[in-house]
């Protein structure tokens, strides 16, 4: 009996070491599953590392023509850089005024002596002056002042082709003297300003008892920009006078021809 209590006793015993062992392995798991629970938790719930990204520098945007003009019209001084800028405009109405009236002035001269020509063959004088009634231009007026003289004779169509064209030579190179004045006074206004400038820099050198190019270059620099800027305004306005002095000088010439013309047809009309 004492064997088999002994059997017993240490069969307890054995037992209940395994069952301290499986529980502190239990333990042991559960332990280490939930710190492996939360450190995964933590690495979930860390917010990832937004990537770093560099501004670039801002650029400064480079000023416009109309702002670099303004500022080049400031510093070379209001005064002379108006002046200068109303030669510009004004020449500019008179070049805009000349140009519209010489277009208005110049015909399709060849079909206009023919419609003369037709229209005095079939119906006479007359005809021929309403059709110089229904034209525009300095040529047709010419003709319906010979037509309207052409009953006086040849000599009196002549003369009075010559005084009325003498005339009309006069409206057409009307307001070119005043696109030369233009012309000659903006360079003269700029080389002025220039002068102006330089004055300023030398009384700038005066005054400071010292030669310094920060002393010298506002006044050098007004001299330079009103030079520029006359001798641009007067490019501009060079260009459009040579354009309307040959633009008159074709018309003028048309209208010496077709006033040779019209003396022939008068003259072969007479003999009819």
């Amino acid at each position: 009996m004492k064997k088999v209590f002994s059997v017993f006793a240490l069969s307890g015993l054995l037992f209940a070491a395994a069952s301290g062992l499986y529980a502190q392995d239990a333990a042991a798991d559960s332990a280490a599953t939930d710190t492996t629970a939360v450190a995964e938790a933590a690495v979930e719930e860390t917010p990832a590392a937004e990537p770093v990204v560099e501004e670039a520098p801002e650029v400064a945007a480079a000023p416009s023509f109309t702002q670099i003009l303004k500022k080049w019209f400031i510093d070379g001084g209001p005064s002379f850089m108006g002046i200068i800028l109303v030669c510009l405009i004004l020449g500019l109405a008179i070049v805009i005024e000349r140009i519209i009236y010489l277009n208005m002035a110049t015909v399709n001269a060849p079909k206009f002596l023919g419609e003369v020509e037709n229209a005095l063959n079939s119906g006479g004088v007359n005809a021929a002056k309403e059709v110089c009634r229904n034209t525009r231009g300095p040529l047709a007026g010419i003709f319906y002042q010979g037509l309207d003289r052409s009953s006086e004779g040849i000599e009196m169509v002549e003369k009075s082709i010559v005084s009325y064209g003498s005339v009309q030579n006069g409206l057409l190179e009307r307001g070119v003297s005043w696109i030369s004045l233009f012309i000659a006074l903006a360079p003269m206004l700029g080389f002025m300003g220039t002068v102006i400038g330089m004055i300023q820099a030398f009384d700038a050198i005066e005054a400071a008892g010292d030669i310094s190019p920060t002393l010298v270059a506002a006044g050098i620099k007004v001299a330079l920009l009103t030079t520029v800027f006359g001798l641009v305004v007067a490019i501009i306005l060079q260009i459009f006078y040579n354009y309307i002095i040959a633009k008159t000088d074709s018309i003028i010439n048309t209208m010496e021809d077709a006033s040779i013309s019209l003396v022939d047809m008068l003259v072969k009309n007479s003999h009819k």
